[in-house]
């Protein structure tokens, strides 16, 4: 973790830089890597279902950096609105739209906070039938998880603190910093 802050547009809101930019370009080419690796052989493009909005930012870097052929698909599903807990009710507002059964699904997600949406929605898209369903994340919160989804590409394990930066937001805010931090508690309180 640390303490020295890079210019941002936020002033005081951040209170630490988690995950500084040339670490986390570094782990997102790396779990490209891993994926492209477990589809060399698929014989169709893989298809990524990114999490708007949270994991925009994720997927951009992530994909490019994939050496295997992949469609970019793209779901809204909400639990939070503008609060700092997940409400425990999940909704989808965008859906897929692409059938994914036959396919090779990768669910690209940016935080791994309570694993109830996520799980939520990997059963969701189960249902649909793909040929495999799997997760890579970039982030967790390993003292948060309460339920526990298979994740087979981890990028790192944060502190149970209110993280933003790299897509994450708070209140619509935060999204644009190219690297992760922690926001202090005063203003999310």
């Amino acid at each position: 973790m640390s303490s020295d802050l890079p210019a941002h547009p936020y002033g005081a809101d951040i209170g630490a830089v988690l995950i500084d930019e040339p670490t986390l370009q570094a782990r997102v080419r790396e779990l490209a890597e891993e994926v492209s690796d477990r589809y060399r052989d698929a014989e169709e493009d893989i298809v990524l279902v990114c999490i708007l909005k949270g994991a925009a930012v994720f997927l951009s870097d992530f994909s490019r950096a994939l050496t295997v052929p992949a469609q970019l698909e793209f779901m809204v599903v909400s639990s939070y609105g503008n609060a700092a807990e997940s409400s425990g009710t999940v909704t989808i507002v965008k859906d897929l739209a692409t059938d994914i059964a036959g396919r090779h699904v990768v669910v690209v997600e940016d935080i791994i906070d309570s694993g109830r949406t996520l799980a939520w929605l990997v059963d969701t898209l189960a249902e649909r039938d793909p040929a495999s369903l799997e997760v890579v994340a970039l982030l967790r919160k390993p003292d948060r998880v309460v339920v526990d989804v298979a994740c087979e590409s981890l990028g790192f394990e944060v502190p149970d603190e209110f993280i933003v930066g790299y897509g994450l937001d708070y209140a619509e805010r935060y999204r644009t910093l190219p690297w992760i931090g922690a926001l202090r508690p005063e203003v999310y309180r």
